[in-house]
């Protein structure tokens, strides 16, 4: 989930000392068209402006590193990261990741603090996409986790386990339960690989059982052409009399198809079928939950430490959840973005 940067020093005679630091960041904004200029038909993660640049995140992040210890100060200010840490209020708000690591042997390494999810293909940061807006399953799954977690390696195969305060929590609600973290991953090659998620535990909200299954696959087939695919299902069913009803559900599955013709141009496809009929989403209408196809084409456009991306969203829904001129309630929704980001 981290973005490392690697610097090489030039050749001298003499021998110079690298240092433990590594800092990186970035800088994005945005502007956003929907074609029926109403704002309740954007239902994702970090793009809810319309009609106007909309500032995202300035972020730096810093690593240390000495012998086996590591420790990472990951912070942002800004809509984005206010979004991403909504739990948090203050200085918290602008931590994104926070942790210390410890190597014990070359297969296995203990990490203590708050950190990104493992759950999904996508990031926070809008430098590790190919598509500016999120998903309706990043939108939607976890955040964050705060707690503990041991990474092994075993040859091909890694896994990650780990405990951690209930989702989205940097201080853990008062009777809380903690949540059990797990991730198995195999290199079937350096190009093609998978990873099989887990998070669950009890919603400290109402006390509600929660597990989420996750699978993400990767294959690069030659330089200028990749595939991702992301599915994943959240699960809860709450207590009642002591007794837990019926789990209600809601998935999603989505293909990125990535086309890379040179270094300095790219574009993407994602498309994404995302299901909530048992309204566990909030997609806006009280009336019925739905399904959800959205097809959404993104350029990459390069130019040094700036990337460009302009951006088609093309959704449709088996319910009138998205509206119209005058409120009038639609299947479909449209909308152009701009996206760009200074990384460094």
């Amino acid at each position: 989930m981290l973005c490392f940067s690697v610097s090489k020093s030039q050749d001298t005679t003499k021998t110079e000392k690298k240092s433990n630091f590594t800092f990186s960041g970035f800088v994005d904004a945005y502007l956003r068209a929907d074609f029926k200029n109403n704002l309740a038909n954007n239902r994702t993660s970090f793009t809810n402006n319309t009609g106007n640049l909309a500032i995202g995140m300035a972020s730096i992040k810093v690593d240390y590193v000495v012998k086996k210890i590591g420790l990472t100060a990951d912070l942002g200010v800004g809509k984005r990261a206010k979004e991403f840490a909504y739990n948090d209020k203050g200085v918290l708000a602008a931590v994104k990741q926070l942790y210390a690591s410890y190597a014990a042997t070359d297969w296995i390494k203990f990490t203590a603090g708050t950190w990104a999810t493992h759950v999904g293909y996508e990031l926070v940061d809008p430098f590790g996409n190919r598509n500016y807006s999120m998903s309706y399953m990043f939108s939607y799954g976890p955040f964050l986790h705060t707690g503990l977690k041991s990474d092994l390696t075993f040859g091909k195969s890694g896994i990650m386990l780990g405990i951690s305060n209930p989702t989205d929590y940097r201080k853990a609600p008062t009777g809380s339960k903690p949540a059990l973290l797990f991730q198995y991953s195999y290199a079937f090659s350096d190009n093609v690989k998978t990873y099989l998620n887990y998070v669950g535990g009890k919603r400290p909200t109402d006390s509600a059982k929660v597990n989420q299954f996750d699978i993400v696959f990767t294959a690069k087939l030659n330089d200028k052409f990749n595939i991702a695919y992301n599915g994943t299902i959240n699960s809860s069913s709450i207590q009642k009399n002591s007794k837990y009803d019926d789990a209600k559900s809601w998935g999603g599955t989505a293909i990125y198809l990535n086309y890379d013709p040179t270094a300095k141009f790219g574009i993407t496809l994602r498309s994404e079928i995302f299901n909530d009929k048992n309204q566990l989403s909030a997609l806006g209408s009280a009336k019925y939950g739905s399904s959800i196809l959205a097809n959404t084409i993104s350029g990459n456009i390069k130019l040094g430490h700036f990337t460009i991306v302009p951006e088609l969203r093309l959704e449709s829904a088996k319910e009138a959840i998205f509206f119209g001129k005058n409120d009038i309630e639609m299947k479909n929704a449209s909308s152009f973005l701009l996206g760009a980001y200074y990384k460094f």
